[in-house]
């Protein structure tokens, strides 16, 4: 096992990157970063919010610096926002520096679980159809990931027992 390589979550809105991966951390004892609450510390605004004051760009711009700066850590559990992989510059340091774990389910668990969500900017006023969408697209980009986690079966101790297991095996 590498010891100074970083667990990376990604994955969908809803996918239960945050905690698995609190879940992960705990039982590794090693620290964790959820990326979305880092920008909300940042700024004192909700992802919500800074969607909303300042465009998705503005948005994208300030997840990537606090992402890549992130990443930096050594030994640490990451939980990227929904969209963090999508990012070239963040994909391509995850997958080359990383184990990177893609938190998969089938799209009407995802879609029940984020439709309508407040919290949840692109999902907030789409239809299902939009988020539909949005899964398909991020899909082919999260499937670059080292690992790929098929949860629908599995209760969330199964799936941070699955990781744990994958992470000391290499």
């Amino acid at each position: 096992m590498n010891s100074n390589k970083n667990l990376v979550f990604l994955g969908m809105m809803g996918s239960g990157k945050s905690s698995i991966g609190a879940m992960v951390s705990k039982k590794l004892n090693i620290p964790f970063i959820d990326i979305d609450n880092l920008i909300e510390e940042h700024t004192g605004m909700t992802v919500s919010e800074i969607f909303e004051a300042n465009g998705e760009v503005y948005f994208r711009n300030l997840e990537e610096k606090i992402t890549i700066k992130s990443l930096k850590y050594k030994k640490v559990v990451v939980s990227l926002g929904g969209g963090g992989f999508v990012n070239d510059k963040i994909r391509k340091d995850v997958l080359t520096n990383h184990f990177s774990f893609w938190l998969n389910w089938d799209d009407l668990v995802l879609i029940k679980r984020i439709k309508g969500s407040k919290k949840r900017p692109l999902a907030s006023k789409s239809t299902e159809q939009e988020i539909k969408d949005i899964i398909n697209k991020r899909k082919k980009i999260y499937s670059k990931a080292n690992f790929k986690i098929n949860c629908n079966k599995l209760t969330k101790s199964e799936i941070v027992k699955v990781i744990i297991k994958k992470y000391e095996l290499n």
